[in-house]
Parts: structure tokens; sequence; C-alpha cells
């Protein structure tokens, strides 16, 4: 017969040891083996950029690469990302050195609020190095992963056309 716990009475929870390579930094990390690489980004790194939005990897405001592939760090487990390159928004550029991306995105005003710039910047990176920035209608269907609760899609559209080189259709 197996016991069952007590009302109340505290799990041992199994911790884990991994390094997290992020932005170009390594850091050393002990943690809950169930912690979400978007928690211990935002927690544990002080990396805020990498927004939490539904939780659920539907909306995208999470997104940030993995060695080079973008991925929703609400769905992934911190621990499954020991030793791999983690870049988040932070590592893409900074005030006095913005990427093209992030100038395109401020030139087309594709943001309104902000809150999902982030990953829809990591998403547009993601997008132009796949070489899938070719029409509205395609870079519409490789973003339609992160969601614009402001519905700047036009604005967001124009800037990754004109960051990929294209003319940009406004």
């Amino acid at each position: 017969m197996t016991s069952q716990p007590k009302p109340g009475a505290v799990r041992a929870v199994s911790q884990t040891e991994f390094t997290l390579r992020v932005n170009g930094g390594e850091y050393p990390l002990r943690t809950d083996a169930r912690v979400t690489l978007l928690d211990a980004l935002r927690d544990r790194l002080g990396l805020t950029g990498t927004k939490k939005g539904c939780d659920q990897g539907t909306c995208g405001a999470c997104t940030v690469h993995v060695d080079g592939k973008r991925i929703l760090s609400c769905l992934t487990l911190a621990a499954q990302c020991d030793g791999r390159e983690v870049t988040t928004i932070e590592g893409v550029g900074d005030e006095s050195n913005l990427h093209p991306v992030q100038e395109s995105f401020l030139k087309h005003d594709g943001f309104q609020c902000g809150y999902c710039t982030p990953g829809q910047i990591m998403s547009a990176l993601a997008l132009i190095s796949e070489g899938r920035a070719g029409t509205p209608e395609e870079i519409r269907e490789y973003m339609s992963g992160n969601i614009c609760r402001c519905g700047a899609y036009q604005n967001i559209v124009a800037a990754i056309q004109e960051a990929a080189g294209h003319d940009a259709a406004l």
C-alpha cells in the first residue's frame, strides 16, 4: 500500500545545476528542475526584456533564440539549455548601437504599447535569417506566432521588409 502525503505537506523539489550561456556570458544556476527558461532569464538573471505574456506558448512575447533558432522560452525548461547559446533582446543591440531590425521597427512604428516588441524583433531576426521575409503574406505567415494586441501588424510587416532589404509597402 502506497502512503499518500498529508494535506499541506511540503514536497521535496528536485534541484538541478547547469550553466546558461546568455548573450555571450556564462551563468551557473542551481534551480528547481521545472523552472522555465523565461523565469530563469527574468527572475534569476534579471533580463526582463523577454516578456511573460500568456505563459502557454500562444502569444510569442517570450521568444528568444537558442543556438540561433527561435523558441518560446515559456515552454522550454531552463535546464534544457545547459551549455547552449541563448540570445535575448538584450543581446541584439543597445541604445547607442541598435540592430537594423530594431532601427526599422522604430522607423516604421512597429510597436504601440511595446510589450510584444522584444518577441516580435526576435522572431523577425529569425525570419530574416531563415530567408522567409519575402512577400507581406509570407512574413505574416511566419510571424503568426507573435501576437500584437495593439494591432501594429502592418507596421511590423513593413519594418521586417525593410530590414530584410525589400521595399517596405505601407
